[in-house]
């Protein structure tokens, strides 16, 4: 039976504040903001008055024209011709979230054109495939295009995928068929002797992705939804569609921008920002009865219910079994049977949760156990040693579209890069993902051990990869023996927006902060600070005990809660820093000798019809002074 694994005990932080500057008071009474409202923003680099005002006020009207995209136009000819002349067609993506809310977007769009092209419904002219996530791998490929040719299909379009698909869309012109590739994902490239980038495209009829060169689309963040929506876009305004019937596909596009973990940066903002307006009130059935039957109706929601409650159940059909689920679960029109399939992908993503529990904490005592192993030193479940700077592991059996969450978890324990492998569907190949951090160009790193792998692809965070098992140990060596990560950038950062006394936290202020949402990637959730702040008292609470309540007193005398849910970490660091005694003092809030550094959020807290100041505490450490 596996053993329970402790949470780790706090390691060391960087504590750095952001030294932006701007003339702060005057910024915030031109637009009635707080002074330290107006010095987040700065931090975020919105900088010039008409930023400010497209972060705080953007609306749909502000999106980006989809025809400056290089080759939108032409893709969207090729696409119109096709339907007047009724021709066949099918939409191709990719099998997680964004893929999916991408085909939903395509198929639902070139059904609405067909219909108002040529009268009547498309029915079966227009129809989706999506590769098996384990049989298939991602994207399009040969296997997809025969198919496709058995089908009798005239036109294949992609989404969020293809941009790499050399031979796929070499092997559909043999067959006949146009193609156009709509994706978001970095343009292949070749290197030639002096080391210059030679960048490279499918022979496509028409390559729709704002990241090749020449294209001048201001908004490089797209996801590949985002890409689909602009191509609809400008279809229905070629053909005479109110363009405003787009806006019936922001709630998926939010959902999809989010968890392809875009940047909520210009029009990503404006898209989630609205998404979220919209979705308390969706007119899909699908997508309601998942708000529903996840706990979330009549709820604000924020962009963390898209990434962490939403989107997963969307994704665990493509990860567990086919994602064609999700699409139909999407599609559906009956309010019964949606509800039905709402539930059938939570009980999905339940499992998968399960499973990654699992996966996890075979891997964390694997690690924990490890550091005895000499380098090169790899059994048959092969895991790295906690000294090694890259962690490079093999774990046998685990579900091959788990290793990239259960990497990702072991990435933010141990804050190393982690490359995991579990076993393939061939004898002798493993599999596997990697996820990295900050400062470490994973995709760099391994193309300098591209000899070692039978395939990679991947950016500077996230990789995925397979290998032959032979070569686990070799590549373990290497990649630690090319690390050039110090101590410095093995350390996790804790940037500050703003120190703040906790006193001058209020109500209004932390109303105000609102107005900063949708917080994610590129719009990250600000962080307050405050040091040699005294413990009054602590308390744990909540059916499970995860739940710990620490009373700060303020400099005014007065005191504020502040919460967290790792009490077992703030106990062991407590008593690790100032002893037993003093941890049991302020447990039964006596006086004690308890000052910690914190870093926070601040939070309304509503509990019948009263509304309170507490604190989310993010991060403590032992006041020094």
């Amino acid at each position: 039976m596996a053993t329970e694994i402790k949470p780790p005990i706090k390691y060391d932080m960087e504590w750095t504040v952001y030294g932006k500057r701007a003339d702060f008071f005057g910024i915030g009474e031109r637009f009635h903001i707080d002074p330290v409202t107006v010095r987040v923003i700065r931090n975020r680099d919105v900088i010039t008055d008409e930023d400010i005002d497209t972060y705080l006020n953007g609306s749909l009207d502000r999106l980006h024209d989809p025809g400056l995209m290089k080759n939108m136009e032409k893709g969207c000819n090729l696409m119109l011709e096709e339907i007047r002349n009724k021709k066949r067609i099918r939409i191709i993506s990719d099998y997680d979230v964004d893929g999916v809310s991408s085909n939903y977007i395509l198929y639902k769009g070139l059904q609405r054109v067909w219909e108002h092209e040529n009268g009547i419904s498309a029915g079966d002219k227009i129809d989706y495939d999506i590769p098996h996530r384990i049989y298939d791998g991602y994207g399009i490929n040969i296997r997809m295009v025969d198919a496709a040719a058995a089908d009798q299909i005239s036109t294949i379009i992609t989404c969020d995928n293809g941009i790499a698909a050399f031979d796929a869309v070499r092997k559909a012109k043999e067959y006949g068929m146009r193609v156009i590739v709509t994706d978001h994902h970095d343009i292949p490239y070749d290197t030639d002797e002096k080391n210059i980038r030679i960048y490279k495209v499918p022979e496509a009829d028409a390559v729709i992705d704002h990241k090749q060169p020449g294209c001048e689309y201001p908004c490089k963040e797209l996801c590949g939804a985002g890409v689909a929506y602009k191509f609809i876009q400008l279809l229905y305004r070629m053909c005479g569609i109110p363009e405003t019937e787009c806006e019936a596909f922001i709630e998926i596009l939010g959902i999809a921008t989010v968890c392809d973990v875009m940047n909520l940066v210009d029009e990503n903002r404006i898209i989630v920002r609205e998404a979220l307006r919209r979705l308390s009130d969706s007119s899909n059935y699908g997508l309601k009865a998942l708000i529903t039957n996840s706990g979330r109706d009549g709820k604000k929601l924020s962009a963390f219910d898209l990434g962490f409650i939403i989107g997963p159940c969307i994704n665990a059909a493509g990860r567990l079994g086919d994602a064609k689920t999700s699409l139909e679960f999407l599609l559906e029109t009956d309010s019964y049977k949606a509800n039905e399939r709402a539930i059938e992908l939570l009980n999905i993503n339940n499992a998968r949760k399960d499973m990654t529990e699992q996966g996890t904490k075979t891997a964390i005592e694997l690690l924990e156990k490890s550091d005895r192993l000499l380098m090169g030193a790899v059994p048959e479940t092969g895991v790295a040693a906690l000294s090694d700077k890259v962690l490079v592991m093999y774990i046998p059996k685990l579900h091959e579209s788990l290793v990239g969450i259960i990497a990702g978890r072991i990435k933010e324990r141990y804050y190393r890069p982690v490359l995991l492998f579990t076993d393939g569907e061939k004898e002798g190949i493993i599999k596997g993902s990697g996820r990295s951090i900050e400062g470490y160009n994973m995709y760099d790193e391994i193309n300098k051990c591209s000899d070692y792998f039978t395939k990679f692809g991947g950016h500077e965070m996230a990789a995925g990869f397979s290998m032959e098992k032979r070569n686990l140990a070799r590549l373990r060596e290497k990649m630690n023996t090319n690390c050039t990560l110090d101590e410095k950038l093995l350390t996790p950062k804790l940037r500050i927006d703003v120190p703040m006394p906790l006193d001058y936290v209020s109500i209004p202020l932390t109303e105000e902060l609102e107005l900063l949402e949708p917080f994610g990637k590129g719009n990250e959730k600000p962080v307050f600070a405050q040091s040699g702040v005294y413990v009054k008292s602590a308390r744990i609470m909540g059916k499970r005990q995860n739940v710990l309540r620490v009373t700060f007193l303020m400099e005014n005398g007065g005191t504020i809660e502040g919460i967290s849910f790792a009490p077992e970490v703030f106990i062991s660091n407590i008593k690790q820093w100032f002893g037993a005694n003093e941890c049991d003092k302020i447990l039964k809030g006596m006086p004690g000798h308890v000052v910690l550094d914190i870093a926070y959020y601040p939070d309304i807290n509503e509990f019948a019809g009263r509304r309170t100041l507490q604190i989310r505490l993010l991060e403590y450490r032992k006041h020094e002074g």
